[in-house]
């Protein structure tokens, strides 16, 4: 008996400072085997509790979430059993420094993608506006968050972004969206007309909603033309530059058919030349 008890108590020396012995190595075992199973059973625990569509997004977080808990229970193991755990950082101090400051952002993206996943604030599938960028949201991640461009370009925004710059979400009260076209006509117009030009315009689009109905909002007095806006819904905000080209040529085309001007800025320049004497 007594010479297991000396077997556990057998001091290993790594350097001057650090040093443990054989019964801390058991209880480390111990540590990590409980702490690898207490972190199993709190996951399934949590994923019962999800959707399935969530269920893959907090499986990176939580894997995330291990190699901080692991560390914790290194750092506080080591410090129970007698490690000197602030020599084992002296010693490390300036790679610490280094590795910190190389990953400062990415631990940023990090966190910003446990936030969106958490706050739900993006989905996948939401239209967003990002420093100028659009896109369609197709996958996020911890790290970055990939969308596609109007143009079918991949867009890889990292997640600080989201925390940083302001985001429009285009989709974030559902697939609706109010759209708009300006257009301007001359003061001999007939108002009462151009506004069931426009109306009808848009009502005869295929991708313009029924309800609600366009409507049309007679904006000011200009300097040279009457100002007009053209309100109208689609279901997918995605396509509006598209809708709004077409609107546009059909309202040239409507306007000329019916002898309504779309007037541009004209100046009168009037020379005065004086007859040399």
């Amino acid at each position: 008996m007594n010479k297991i008890i000396d077997f556990f108590n057998y001091t290993i020396h790594l350097g001057s400072d650090i040093s443990f012995t054989v019964k801390s190595l058991v209880i480390i075992v111990l540590v990590f085997f409980f702490t690898k199973y207490f972190l199993r059973f709190s996951r399934r625990l949590i994923l019962k509790r999800l959707d399935e569509d969530v269920q893959f997004k907090f499986k990176s977080i939580f894997a995330f979430f291990n190699y901080f808990v692991y560390l914790i229970v290194i750092l506080i193991t080591f410090d129970t059993i007698g490690v000197n755990v602030t020599a084992i950082f002296a010693a490390s101090a300036a790679l610490l420094v280094g590795v910190g400051l190389a990953l400062q952002t990415f631990i940023q993206d990090i966190i910003s993608g446990i936030f969106i996943i958490a706050d739900k604030a993006v989905h996948v599938g939401d239209i967003i506006a990002i420093e100028g960028q659009v896109g369609r949201v197709e996958n996020i991640t911890l790290r970055t968050t990939r969308a596609v461009t109007i143009d079918n370009k991949v867009l890889i925004i990292p997640n600080h972004k989201f925390l940083t710059s302001i985001l429009y979400n285009w989709t974030e009260n559902g697939t609706l969206t109010r759209e708009h076209v300006e257009v301007g006509v001359s003061y001999a117009s007939d108002v009462n007309q151009v506004e069931e030009i426009l109306i009808e315009l848009a009502g005869s689009h295929d991708q313009v909603l029924k309800n609600p109905v366009p409507t049309v909002l007679f904006q000011d007095f200009g300097d040279s033309a009457l100002s007009f806006r053209l309100y109208f819904s689609i279901n997918n905000s995605f396509i509006a530059n598209q809708v709004k080209s077409d609107i546009r040529f059909k309202i040239f085309q409507a306007f000329k058919d019916h002898n309504i001007q779309i007037p541009f800025p004209q100046r009168t320049v009037w020379l005065n030349q004086t007859e040399n004497l």
